[in-house]
């Protein structure tokens, strides 16, 4: 069983949003938010502490708090994926929120540390990874794989049979036609329609949906090579 006390780490918009999401539509009573200390500017957010990350686990007992990682798509969602393993690493579970206003069909399987808006539609036989976030109004069509550390913005229209690649990005009003599959580390802006499969490392415009000369990884500075 997961605890019921939450330690959100971030002191961003999402941040906020996540703690108001937790408090009003879940068990979790949020005690505390944690940055990093390079980055860590105050001392309280919304009328809580706000702690070293670094020492999370001195202040806050692995056995009695869990963790969620309240970052968006930084880094083609590496540093929310850092974080969360480090939290882990430290001891902590990690948490995640599934809105009660989404409909997900009963053989969904869904991975750890998910950030799930409302009115998303995910139906049946779809498998969501680790990380994974899908903000509000999405349809994610029957039999699509959602591997781990992709961040869906809203009102996305992922149809069926589509496998979308680790650490990618899909923007808002993005439609993917069924039976494809979306290579790891793509960025596909908003607006954009992908009709094929795509290569890792592509970053995809609207209009004519061609692929930039620049991946993504260095667009968004990332070092390592996609593999």
């Amino acid at each position: 069983m997961p605890n019921e006390k939450l330690v959100i780490v971030g002191d961003s918009l999402f941040a906020e949003i996540a703690h108001e999401y937790f408090t009003y539509d879940s068990p979790y009573e949020v005690v505390a938010f944690a940055v990093e200390d390079a980055y860590r500017t105050r001392d309280t957010f919304r009328g809580l502490p706000v702690v070293s990350f670094e020492t999370l686990e001195e202040t806050h007992d692995p056995a009695d708090h869990d963790v969620y990682c309240a970052l968006v798509y930084t880094q083609v969602n590496r540093l929310r994926a850092r974080l969360a393993a480090e939290a882990k690493a430290k001891g902590f579970a990690l948490a995640s929120y599934i809105s009660s206003r989404a409909f997900l069909w009963r053989n969904v399987e869904v991975g750890e540390h998910v950030f799930i808006f409302e009115d998303n539609t995910v139906q049946p036989f779809v498998t969501i990874g680790d990380n994974v976030v899908l903000w509000s109004g999405n349809h994610i069509g029957h039999h699509t794989t959602i591997r781990d550390n992709v961040f869906v913005a809203s009102h996305a229209v992922i149809s069926g049979s589509v496998d979308i690649g680790e650490n990618s990005f899909i923007g808002v009003n993005a439609t993917l036609v069924n039976d494809i599959t979306i290579g790891r580390d793509n960025w596909i802006g908003p607006h954009t329609t992908i009709t094929r499969d795509t290569a890792p490392d592509s970053f995809w415009r609207p209009a004519r949906s061609e692929r930039r000369d620049t991946g993504t990884l260095e667009l968004f500075g990332v070092a390592e090579a996609a593999v």
